[in-house]
C-alpha cells in the first residue's frame, strides 16, 4: 500500500477505537430528549460532510482531516461537560458539525495516493481494518461503560485528538486544491452520472443497513440461543478479509460497475432467501454468504467515484455520493416495519426490504454513464 494510505489507516484506526461513544448518544441525552438529540446529530453530521468537501477547495486534505478530528475531539469534551437539555443539544450539534468534516478529505487522500486496481485494494483494506477496529472498540466500551456514558464520550474525544496529532505528524504535506480547481462562476450542480450513483448508493446502503441492524433480532425470532447472533457476527468478521483476499486475483481488471451490479444482485437474492426462510441455519448460511459477497464490494463505490469524477470536483463527488448513508439510516426502520406487516415478523420484513433495495442497484447503475 502507498505510504500515505498506511499513515491514513493509522489515523482512522485511532479514531475508530473511540467512535463507539456515538452509539450511546441516546443514553446520554435521556429517553425524553433522545429523539430530538439524534435528529440534531443526523442533520448536522450530513451538513458537516458537505462542509468538509467545500473546505477542500481552499485547504489541503491533511489540514481538513486533522482540523475535523481536532474539532470533533473538542466538541466531544464539551459534551462530557454539558448539563441540562439546552447544553446537551448544543454540544451534540457541535459534535455533528465537526463529525464528518474529515470524510471527504480521507477519501481524497486515498484517491491521490493510488490508482486503478491498487486504489480499489486500498479502499477495500481500509474498510476491513475499520471493521476490525470497530470490534476492538466494542471491547473498550465494555470496560468503560460501567464507569458511565460520559467516560465513553471522553475516551472518544481523546482518540480524536490523538488521531489529529498523528495526521499532522505523518500524513504528507500537500498544497491546497484551490489553484488546481477551475474558477466557478455559478452554483455547483451534481452531474447526472453522480445523481444516479448516489441513488444506487442509497439503495445499497438501505439493503446493507437493513441486514446489519436486524440480523440479531431475526435470529432470535427464529428460536436460536442468545449467544448465536454474537457468534455469527464474529464468524462474519473473520470471513470478510478471507473473501476479499480470495477474490483479488479472480476479479483483477474487471470493471467496478460490473462487479457492483452482479454483486448487489447476488445480495438481493440472498436477502430474499433470508426473508422467506424460517430456518435459522439457512439464515446464518445466507448471511455469511452476504458477508463474503459484500467484502468483494468493499471499496468499489469509492473507486467508481474516484475514477469517474473530474479531479477538481472529486471531493464534492465523494461528499454527495457519501450522503447516501446519511439518507438511508433513518429510512430503514420505517421501511422494515412496513414490510413486516406483509411477512409477519420484523426481522423478515427487514430482509425483504434489503432484498428489494439490493435488486434496485443494478437497475440504476446500468443506466449510469461512468
Amino acid at each position: 500500500m502507498p505510504k500515505a494510505a498506511k499513515a491514513l489507516m493509522g489515523v482512522r484506526i485511532l479514531n475508530a477505537l473511540g467512535a463507539y461513544a456515538l452509539s450511546f448518544l441516546a443514553v446520554l441525552a435521556g429517553p425524553e430528549l433522545a429523539p430530538v438529540a439524534l435528529a440534531v446529530f443526523g442533520i448536522t453530521a450530513l451538513a458537516s460532510r458537505w462542509a468538509g468537501a467545500f473546505l477542500l477547495d481552499r485547504f489541503s486534505p491533511r489540514g481538513v482531516l486533522a482540523s475535523g478530528l481536532a474539532a470533533t475531539g473538542l466538541a466531544l469534551f464539551a459534551l462530557t461537560l454539558a448539563q441540562g437539555p439546552a447544553q446537551v443539544l448544543g454540544a451534540i450539534a457541535l459534535v455533528g458539525l465537526a463529525f464528518e468534516l474529515y470524510e471527504p478529505a480521507s477519501q481524497e487522500l486515498l484517491a491521490r495516493a493510488s490508482s486503478g486496481e491498487q486504489r480499489h485494494t486500498t479502499y477495500a483494506v481500509m474498510g476491513v481494518v475499520l471493521s476490525a477496529s470497530g470490534a476492538a472498540a466494542g471491547l473498550l466500551a465494555a470496560v468503560l461503560l460501567p464507569l458511565g456514558v460520559r467516560w465513553l464520550v471522553a475516551a472518544d474525544a481523546f482518540t480524536c485528538l490523538l488521531a489529529a496529532a498523528v495526521a499532522v505528524a505523518f500524513l504528507p504535506r500537500e498544497a491546497g486544491a484551490r489553484d488546481a480547481r477551475r474558477a466557478e462562476d455559478g452554483r455547483w450542480r451534481p452531474p447526472r452520472a453522480l445523481m444516479r450513483l448516489t441513488v444506487a448508493g442509497t439503495a445499497f446502503a438501505v439493503g446493507h443497513l437493513a441486514v446489519m441492524m436486524y440480523l440479531p433480532l431475526a435470529l432470535l425470532e427464529r428460536g436460536v440461543a442468545a449467544w448465536v447472533p454474537g457468534l455469527t457476527l464474529a464468524g462474519a468478521a473473520v470471513l470478510a478479509p478471507l473473501a476479499l483476499w480470495a477474490a483479488r486475483r479472480l476479479l483483477a481488471g474487471r470493471a467496478h460497475g460490473l462487479i457492483l451490479c452482479v454483486g448487489t444482485a447476488l445480495l438481493g437474492v440472498l436477502a430474499l432467501v433470508m426473508a422467506l426462510t424460517a430456518s435459522p441455519q439457512l439464515t446464518i448460511a445466507a448471511y455469511l454468504a452476504c458477508t463474503a459477497v459484500n467484502s468483494v464490494l468493499l471499496g468499489r463505490w469509492q473507486s467508481v467515484v474516484a475514477d469517474a469524477a473530474p479531479e477538481s470536483d472529486r471531493p464534492r463527488w465523494f461528499a454527495f455520493q457519501g450522503s447516501s448513508w446519511g439518507l438511508a439510516q433513518p429510512a430503514v426502520p420505517p421501511m422494515a416495519a412496513l414490510a413486516a406487516g406483509a411477512v409477519g415478523a420484523v426481522g423478515a420484513g427487514a430482509f425483504l426490504t434489503a432484498g428489494v433495495a439490493f435488486l434496485l442497484v443494478p437497475l440504476v447503475l446500468r443506466r449510469a454513464t461512468l
